[in-house]
């Protein structure tokens, strides 16, 4: 499994890593393990100041990573460096509300009384190590927002991140140690996507939790369901941008353009389907259009000038358009294209928005180029940071 930073601007591989050997893997198993029995013991308050601590030491960390960040996924630094404040607004967050979101229950005596028992207690104990499989279209927050939590509860976190995000993983496992938590509390494995399984039916795993494609989530709900064990899933999602004619066109262009192109076009909320009425379809389409023409791009580091984006139709928009699906009373058409960075792992009509970026895939599946894009690797493989795939945004032309 190759794993590396490959710079989306200019393709150079900045810097590669070897996958953990099974003596690694096997060591840091073994250190969760024994570092779970005896951090589970902490109290609330000294977690608390370990993330506060966590927390300052990414608000002061925001430029050195946001340019990390943006060498490895291809998001420009400022969105990077806002992803990083994010975080720590969650972790202050956490390390605040997590004792009373914790807190022992004691449900209403009524309610005691008619369940026929004499006392209810509710505890919550934490479950021990939490495998988690992120992807890299938010390299920081997907990871913080399953950590937090998870550190306060008690819990110790394994970390399988996106192959092409290696040095914002490696951060991660140092800002928890730089922040005072305990060797073992939270570390990174470099390891391919191949090696998930086996570790979701280590017994010493025992919970995971995983942000990617529904192949990926599915693989991973059946090896924990086969397992008996607990996952939080997050599978993507591909919501329609609705275009009336009652709309402020010029306002819904510029809209529609941001919602599609941010995070560098990858984020599971961008807007993908553009379901157009057909007395606005034409002039929302031109400016659509134009205005994602007229957008001037930087390199993610913000440095210089980067060719803008190249935009093209196909399908015939216009009304008498082949595009018509028969019986249907609708026309499609679709507007692509292609960054000179990463701009996304976009699969053809029918699939997008269903899967999400990383490589977070069971061996042998994972995600295929769309039918625009361009020869490269195969995302899935270890081939995603590496191509270039058009961004693709697909417009729909109704009646009613």
């Amino acid at each position: 499994m190759h794993i590396a930073t490959v710079n989306p601007a200019n393709g150079e591989t900045v810097k590669t890593y070897h996958p953990m050997d099974e003596d690694e893997l096997e060591r840091r198993l073994q250190l969760a393990e024994a570092t779970f029995r005896t951090y589970r013991t902490t109290t609330f308050e000294e977690r608390s100041r370990l993330l506060h601590h966590a927390a300052e030491i990414i608000d002061a960390d925001q430029d050195a990573v946001g340019k990390v960040i943006a060498t490895e996924m291809g998001k420009p630094v400022k969105q990077a460096r806002a992803e990083a404040a994010k975080c720590a607004k969650a972790m202050h967050w956490y390390a605040d509300h997590a004792a009373g979101l914790l807190a022992d229950e004691e449900p209403d005596a009524s309610d005691v009384k008619d369940s026929g028992a004499s006392r209810v207690l509710v505890r919550y104990r934490p479950l021990g190590p939490v495998l988690a499989v992120m992807p890299w279209n938010f390299p920081l927050w997907q990871v913080v927002r399953f950590a937090a939590p998870a550190l306060m509860a008690g819990n110790v976190g394994l970390l399988k991140h996106a192959s092409n995000v290696p040095q914002t993983a490696l951060y991660l496992e140092d800002l928890f140690h730089r922040a005072g938590f305990t060797e073992g509390c939270f570390q990174t494995l470099l390891i391919g996507s191949a090696a998930v399984d086996d570790l979701l039916r280590d017994e010493r795993i025992k919970a995971a939790t995983l942000t990617g494609s529904e192949p990926a989530g599915r693989a991973v709900a059946s090896t924990c369901g086969e397992m008996i064990k607990k996952t939080v899933l997050e599978l993507g999602g591909s919501d329609p941008f609705v275009v009336m004619p009652s709309a402020d066109l010029d306002r819904a262009a510029e809209v529609a353009v941001t919602a599609r192109v941010q995070n560098a076009g990858q984020s599971c909320i961008a807007a993908k389907r553009f379901i157009v009425h057909t007395d606005v379809y034409d002039a929302f389409a031109e400016r659509f259009v134009a205005r994602h023409e007229g957008a001037e791009g930087r390199r993610p580091d913000g440095r210089g000038h980067r060719r803008r984006p190249a935009l093209q139709r196909t399908g015939p928009p216009g009304p008498g358009g082949a595009g018509r699906r028969r019986g249907t009373g609708r026309r499609h058409g679709a507007v692509r294209w292609r960054t000179p960075g990463r701009a996304g792992l976009v699969l053809p009509a029918d699939r997008a928005g269903r899967d999400r970026p990383g490589d977070a895939h069971p061996p042998g599946g994972g995600l295929r180029p769309g039918r625009h894009a361009v020869p490269g690797g195969r995302p899935g493989r270890g081939g995603a940071h590496r191509q270039r795939h058009p961004v693709r945004a697909e417009f729909e032309r109704v009646d009613t």
